[in-house]
């Protein structure tokens, strides 16, 4: 059975390849052009201008499609970024389908593998879910089409959704834009990748340990961790379905600030609620952006380290770049000393994979490839309860390591009860948290790194699959979190200083340490968290525009990718 299934495996994986490269290569001729000085004007232009412009019949949003498509296609050819391509669908979707007087009109928008549409399989890159192509679209979908928008291609992502890379056996691995040899992030990586690249201006990712936050980071382009119930959730697939411990949540990627705005105020503008039982119905709030847009001085706390893991030099920097260009503006910026964020990466870890992780791998295959740190997260679930003993005493005792050793514990199958335990846990802890804010620190937001080091090598996630402490906190919590690039590793500027010593880490600090190199990490993009409280999207994005601005005034914003 085992080899016939692998062969099965390998059949799936060839087909699926077979048809991304046949669809490429039999695209229409205005595919295969150079891109025109029309289309780079469109390819400049906000997405509000654009949509201006298909109202105002000044531009076809076919001609937009293209235009995005070409450079789609190179950012494929640079980094394997894409799995379904659906250029020929989407021309009649934006000539039959698509609302043209919407919000969003002739907009293209692409979108997670995971995301459900009609005529297309969501593999999850799990070859079991291939040949299954949806027969009608996902909820996504259905609200981007009556908003006008135009799905025009899907994304590469981890087999296992629980990754910070992007490989899987169906569509292969996907690159960094910036360095061919890192990660784009994950586990919306693919998508990452595409608006970094210029390929796309507005992406729709999803996130339960960081999973728009550490592609943005890693390569360079902006995103918005949603609240649970302001984005919907169901039409898609995923590789946990009933895990609820600690929710994913479906959220929005742009390649620039004002896009992400934008959409997002779109998109919430269509009354998402109607669609999907699971979004609160919560208007757009401009008066609550207005607030956060004219208020004259901010209280804005700074967490610089979060117990676990130090941040390296070239994400402290980014960090303080924020922090003096806030001062410079008059705000009021402080350092913070949270409720143990190391206590959240503990509760969060154990919720997470309380099954056992045997729920994402239920759906491999015989043979089928997993990512090195989902398959050590596996692998030690599965080791005889006595052998874990023994060597949780062995870290704590001998190498005397408490944190490794307090992730270690309790790392195991949950049963029921359990879990409701662990769920009290997590409870107590946002309270905790919630309080913290209110009475103590009585912050207007807070800004943090989004992880200890910028983007990881391919296959680093094996030993840095722990370090994710940075964003997994405010998954836990459930706050909305914005993502802002800053600016890129410098090979002078962010070495490690002299007196590092990667042996006196702790196991997640060693973890992330092992494959920082400021020499070979030059140019890699490094961004910056903005963190507001639950459900505050329209406050975290008006505060980022100010962030955005400050920084523009003292010493400059991040620079793109320019588009070839």
């Amino acid at each position: 059975m085992g080899i016939l299934e692998y062969r099965q495996h390998r059949r799936d994986c060839q087909r699926k390849q077979a048809e991304r490269a046949s669809k490429i290569a039999t695209l229409p001729q205005g595919y295969l052009y150079p891109l025109s000085s029309q289309e780079r004007s469109i390819l400049g232009k906000p997405i509000q201008e654009l949509v201006q412009d298909v109202h105002q019949n000044i531009t076809k949003p076919v001609d937009i499609l293209r235009a995005y498509g070409k450079v789609a296609i190179k950012a494929q050819d640079k980094t394997n970024c894409l799995t379904e391509i659906l250029f020929p669908e989407a021309e009649e979707w934006a000539e039959k389908e698509v609302n043209l007087k919407g919000p969003l009109a002739g907009i293209p928008v692409s979108l997670k593998d995971s995301i459900g549409v009609k005529g297309f399989d969501a593999s999850v890159g799990y070859s079991c879910n291939t040949g299954k192509p949806w027969a009608e679209d996902g909820t996504m979908v259905r609200i981007l089409k009556d908003a006008g928008a135009v799905p025009f291609v899907k994304t590469n992502l981890p087999t296992t959704l629980l990754s910070f890379e992007s490989t899987n056996d169906v569509w292969g691995r996907c690159t960094n834009p910036h360095n061919s040899k890192y990660s784009p992030g994950g586990s919306t990586g693919g998508e990452a990748a595409l608006l970094a690249f210029g390929g796309s201006r507005i992406g729709i990712g999803s996130d339960v340990a960081g999973s728009v936050r550490a592609p943005a980071h890693f390569s360079g382009c902006y995103s918005l961790r949603c609240s649970t119930g302001r984005w919907p959730k169901m039409g898609m697939s995923t590789s946990m379905p009933g895990q609820e411990g600690i929710p994913s949540v479906f959220s929005p990627m742009a390649r620039t600030l004002n896009d992400l705005t934008y959409f997002t105020r779109s998109f919430i503008g269509m009354k998402p609620w109607i669609y999907d039982h699971s979004v609160h119905p919560i208007e757009w709030r401009d008066n609550v952006k207005t607030e956060y847009k004219e208020k004259k001085k901010f209280r804005v706390g700074v967490m610089r380290d979060d117990g676990v893991v130090t941040p390296s030099p070239a994400c402290a920097r980014a960090l303080e770049q924020v922090s003096s260009a806030l001062s410079s503006e008059g705000h009021e910026v402080f350092d913070i000393t949270p409720p143990s964020p190391y206590e959240a990466l503990v509760i969060a870890s154990l919720l997470l994979n309380s099954d056992g992780c045997r729920t994402f791998s239920s759906f491999f295959r015989s043979g089928e490839w997993n990512d090195p740190g989902a398959a050590q997260m596996k692998l030690y679930m599965h080791l005889p309860r006595p052998v874990k003993y023994l060597y949780y005493l062995w870290v704590k005792y001998v190498n005397r390591d408490e944190i490794w050793a307090g992730l270690l514990s309790g790392w195991h199958e949950k049963s029921a009860f359990e879990q409701w335990k662990l769920v009290g846990r997590r409870e107590a802890f946002k309270a905790k948290w919630h309080a913290w804010w209110q009475e103590e620190a009585k912050m207007d937001f807070m800004i943090t790194v989004p992880n200890a080091t910028p983007a990881v090598p391919h296959d680093g996630m094996k030993d840095a699959v722990s370090s994710c402490g940075y964003t997994f906190l405010f998954n836990l919590l459930d706050y909305t979190c914005g993502i802002i690039p800053v600016t890129r590793v410098d090979k002078t500027l962010d070495q490690l200083p002299a007196s590092f010593n990667l042996k006196k880490l702790n196991g997640v600090a060693k973890g992330a340490y092992m494959h920082y190199d400021a020499d070979k990490m030059a140019g890699l993009p490094v961004a910056v968290q903005v963190v507001g409280q639950r459900l505050e999207e329209e406050k975290v994005l008006a505060v980022m525009e100010r962030i955005e601005d400050a920084l523009e005034k003292n010493g400059g914003k991040y620079k793109l990718m320019e588009v070839d």
